[in-house]
């Protein structure tokens, strides 16, 4: 399936879920969920911030509910683009759990792209975020 909404667009599965927020005209959020909890987001931001603060904040706000959080710096070039953030491993609920936080930098925005899953599903869901995140960047204008 297409999503095309809030300056957003992205390729999805058809059994995958979407909910949307527009955050009062601040900024759009969309998020994929698979069928077994899973999900995708991606946001919008006004540009000229800083990418890197950004997806600390993320780091930083998971650190708080999660004490065991690991992150470190990551880093991925796709269609041209660089897309810079962290890689994420915590528990919860006695499950290990990966989470990737990307940011991508265009003239007109900074975008937030959020991935999750449990490591039982991530194997499984992260070629779909890949392709997820793909569709995402190729779409963008420069």
């Amino acid at each position: 399936m297409h999503f095309n909404r809030f300056g957003l667009a992205f390729d999805h599965p058809d059994n995958w879920t979407v909910d949307t927020d527009d955050s009062e005209g601040r900024y759009a959020t969309a998020t994929v969920y698979s069928p077994g909890g899973a999900f995708w987001s991606v946001s919008g931001h006004a540009p000229g911030g800083d990418p890197g603060t950004l997806a600390g904040a993320i780091v930083a706000q998971m650190r708080e509910d999660y004490r065991d959080l690991d992150s470190e710096p990551a880093a991925d070039t796709l269609a041209a683009r660089t897309l810079t953030g962290f890689d994420i491993n915590f528990y919860y609920l006695d499950l290990t759990n990966t989470a990737q936080v990307r940011t991508i930098v265009t003239p007109t925005a900074i975008y937030l792209v959020f991935c999750q899953a449990d490591d039982r599903e991530w194997d499984h869901v992260a070629p779909v975020f890949a392709a997820i995140t793909t569709s995402f960047v190729l779409g963008l204008e420069d």
